[in-house]
């Protein structure tokens, strides 16, 4: 992608978002070292943002634009504020802000996992553990094999929803910039199929559930992305991969036991792969160095 534009942290671009959508303009808007950057994919689309923006910050100035005021906290304002911010997250990032919202809802009913029984529900089918062929067989019906993913909204503690959430927002909304919903919305599937599945196998018993899976999944598929197609600007270093390895290690060694190490594996593995296969195709098939959606 190209950068077009940088400008203020405090300046709402929303609706200029709405207006660069409503052109056609596949863009990301993302913020570096306390600056807004407006990214996007052509030459012809950077002209476009550099005669309409000046003219956008021009209406915000004289008042024809009604922007709410940094810091501004009256109730009125505060209220709306709020639904604006809800409304330009759900429309950059439906999946993600929609399983956010699921899991904290369901923090809320399990008493943030002290009252499992109350969504048992959720729990990983008690099917076959003793093989994936026989485990596979008993997967027979649609609401069995919703099951396998439901885990992903259970969590046992506020570290452990607040690290999940945190990370999920930081991948998911970078993802869903980039890619089709349908696209994100597989890939959050099968790295929760593949995370709950592995760690049912690995420990026969169901009582185990977060979204970490999914989100080691994000993990290994936005580092692939981000080394072998880097002008997709996904923001994930080396030294970031390096940490959530780390971490899986010493999960490993020193809370194997209450922690769904298994799963993080699982997940990671397969969002590894994943990404591969998409590098693969997009690379030497669409002979293309950025992914997703491609004006």
């Amino acid at each position: 992608m190209i950068r077009a534009a940088s400008l203020g942290i405090d300046i709402d671009l929303f609706q200029y978002s709405q207006f660069l959508h409503s052109k056609g303009v596949n863009h990301r808007i993302i913020e570096e070292s306390g600056q807004q950057v407006i990214w996007v994919n052509s030459d012809v689309e950077v002209q476009l943002v550099n005669g309409s923006l000046p003219m956008y910050l021009e209406q915000i100035a004289s008042g024809t634009l009604k922007q709410a005021a940094p810091g501004q906290h009256s109730g009125n304002n505060s209220g709306k504020n709020f639904l604006n911010a809800m409304l330009r997250a759900f429309v950059a990032s439906p999946v993600t802000l929609l399983l956010v919202l699921v899991c904290l809802l369901v923090a809320a009913m399990s008493l943030l996992g002290s009252e499992p029984g109350r969504v048992s529900f959720l729990f990983y089918p008690l099917v076959a553990s003793d093989g994936l062929l026989a485990l596979a067989s008993d997967l027979d019906s649609p609401t069995v094999l919703l099951r396998t993913l439901t885990p992903m909204f259970l969590h046992f503690g506020e570290l452990h929803l607040v690290f999940n959430m945190l990370w999920l927002w930081y991948f998911g909304k970078q993802l869903e910039a980039i890619q089709p919903t349908w696209v994100f919305l597989s890939l959050v599937i099968l790295t929760s199929f593949v995370s709950n599945t592995t760690q049912y196998l690995a420990i026969d018993y169901n009582n185990f559930g977060g979204m970490s899976g999914v989100v080691y999944g994000l993990v290994g598929y936005t580092w692939v992305i981000h080394t072998f197609m880097p002008r997709s600007y996904l923001l994930l270093n080396n030294t970031m991969f390096a940490f959530f390895i780390v971490a899986l290690v010493l999960m490993e060694i020193i809370a194997s036991s209450w922690i769904a190490t298994a799963a993080h594996m699982g997940g990671l593995l397969s969002g590894l792969l994943v990404g591969m296969a998409v590098v693969f195709y997009y690379r030497l098939i669409l002979k293309r160095e950025i992914i997703g959606r491609q004006r």
